[in-house]
C-alpha cells in the first residue's frame, strides 16, 4: 500500500526526480522510479510477509502544481494475492518561503486477490510540511467491502515526519509517527514509528508499531529515479 511521500515506508526511497519537457500548454515534468527493499512496509504493517520486494512507478508533473502517477510492487497480504497497483493524481506547491502543501486522492488497486478479500480501497490525503516537519492526514474515501466501517470517513491515518541532513556528505535521518484509527482497521487504533537513515539511493530503516506481539522490523532499500 502506497502513501505518496510517506518516509517510513518502501515508496519512501522511491522519490522522485525528472527532467523538463517542453509542451504547448505548459513546461511538464516525467519521471520514473524502480526500487527494492528487503521489507515492504506500509504504517508499520508487512505487505510481502517479511520477504523483499521490488517496485517501480511513472510520474507526471507540471508548472501548475498538478501531478498523477501509478505505482507497482509485489504483495502477498491477502488470498491469492502477488501485487499491488496503485494511481493517485494531486495538486501541491508552496505557500511560503519553508512552508508548502500537497493534497490528492489515491487509489489502492489488488487485482488478483481473491474476491472474498475485497482488498481494494482508496483515500484522500492532505500534507502541510513547514522546513523540515511534515504533517499529514489520509481519510478513507471509498472501499471495495461492503458493511460497517466500509463507508466514507470511516478510517484516519495522521502522521508528523521530520527530515534532517546529517553532517554535509549527503546523509539525510528522518523520524516517523502515525496514529491510524476508525472502523475500517478494527476494533483498535495503530501506533506505527520509526527512523530512517538515507545517502546515495540507499536506506536503511528501523519500524514498529503498538501492535500486540508486534515485532521491531529493521529494512534496507535501494532506489533510483530517472526523467523519461
Amino acid at each position: 500500500m502506497l502513501k505518496l511521500k510517506k518516509t517510513i515506508a518502501f515508496s519512501a526511497v522511491a522519490l522522485m526526480a525528472a527532467t523538463s519537457l517542453t509542451s504547448t500548454a505548459v513546461n511538464a515534468e516525467v519521471s520514473a522510479n524502480v526500487a527494492a527493499t528487503s521489507n515492504y512496509l506500509w504504517r508499520g504493517q508487512e505487505q510481502t510477509g517479511g520477504d523483499a520486494a521490488i517496485s517501480g512507478g511513472i510520474d507526471y508533473a507540471d508548472e501548475s502544481g498538478f501531478y498523477a502517477g501509478t505505482w507497482v510492487s509485489n504483495a502477498s497480504w491477502a488470498d491469492e494475492m502477488t501485487y499491488e497497483l496503485d494511481f493517485y493524481a494531486g495538486f501541491g506547491g508552496d505557500i511560503s518561503e519553508g512552508v508548502s502543501y500537497d493534497v490528492g486522492y489515491i487509489y489502492y488497486a489488488y487485482p488478483d486477490a481473491a474476491s472474498s478479500a475485497d482488498a481494494d480501497f482508496s483515500e484522500i490525503y492532505g500534507s502541510i510540511s513547514v522546513e523540515g516537519f511534515t504533517f499529514g492526514a489520509s481519510v478513507l474515501a471509498t472501499s471495495a467491502a461492503s458493511g460497517d466501517g466500509t463507508d466514507f470517513g470511516d478510517s484516519l491515518y495522521l502522521t508528523a515526519d521530520y527530515g534532517f541532513a546529517v553532517g554535509s556528505n549527503g546523509t539525510e535521518m528522518a523520524l516517523h509517527i502515525g496514529h491510524y484509527s476508525g472502523d475500517f482497521i478494527g476494533d483498535e487504533d495503530i501506533i506505527d514509528y520509526g527512523v530512517s537513515v538515507s545517502k546515495d539511493g540507499f536506506t536503511f530503516g528501523v519500524s514498529d508499531t503498538d501492535m500486540d506481539e508486534s515485532d521491531v522490523k529493521v529494512y534496507v532499500a535501494y532506489a533510483v529515479d530517472f526523467s523519461l
